[in-house]
């Protein structure tokens, strides 16, 4: 079995880390900007930005149709913070309006542990790895529910005094910060900015077993 292509979303976000990360754990991974170079892939990965800019400019690109189609259709995908937001059936805290590709059954709180001067960095329990993993969250969102079939990969006890005020007194004592559903994969911190190669490992896995 030849080894598969993965392709990152690239008209905004931390695409070339993305790549340089996939070709760490071996597989070849190319941009993605067009129809075209979407139909050349075998998965995909969604990187960090904005996500109401991100759905934007899909659809200036022509673009926001065929990936909602191929998610549809089971290619796997890696969603990123904002990509965990446009992967999400649901969001709180969008604007009017606000687009998502959709497929993984959560619902996801834009912006949810604060603004740009709340980014911090946690180390995480995580459930497919045996040593903790160090995740840098900027901007991050967090999963308020996940479906019935969606697994919880890892969660955060720890972040801005602002993210757990907003909760209200519901809040919990850890927020959800990685899932998965299947063949998508969504994590609300940034792995490409670690050193840690091991979520893009995983998710090569995910798209070679699919």
């Amino acid at each position: 079995m030849s080894e598969p292509v993965i392709g990152v979303f690239a008209l905004q976000g931390n695409v070339r880390e993305h790549l340089a990360m996939l070709a760490e754990v071996g597989v070849e991974g190319k941009p993605v900007r067009r129809p075209s170079e979407l139909d050349a892939v075998d998965g995909l990965v969604l990187p960090g930005g904005e996500s109401t800019t991100m759905g934007k400019l899909a659809r200036s690109f022509e673009l926001f149709e065929p990936l909602r189609k191929r998610i549809a259709d089971g290619m796997p995908v890696f969603g990123t913070c904002a990509g965990m937001i446009m992967l999400a059936e649901d969001i709180t805290g969008g604007i009017a309006g606000q687009e998502t590709l959709g497929g993984l059954d959560v619902t996801v709180r834009r912006n949810a542990f604060g603004r740009q001067v709340d980014s911090f960095e946690a180390d995480l329990d995580f459930a497919a790895f045996s040593t903790p993993y160090h995740a840098v969250f900027i901007r991050a969102p967090w999963v308020e529910r996940v479906g019935r079939d969606v697994e919880v990969l890892s969660t955060v006890s720890e972040g801005p005094d602002a993210g757990w005020d907003r909760a209200g007194p519901e809040a919990q004592h850890s927020r959800i910060v990685a899932v998965r559903h299947d063949r998508l994969l969504a994590t609300s911190f940034h792995p490409e900015m670690t050193g840690d190669a091991r979520l893009h490992g995983y998710f090569a896995d995910l798209v070679r077993d699919h």
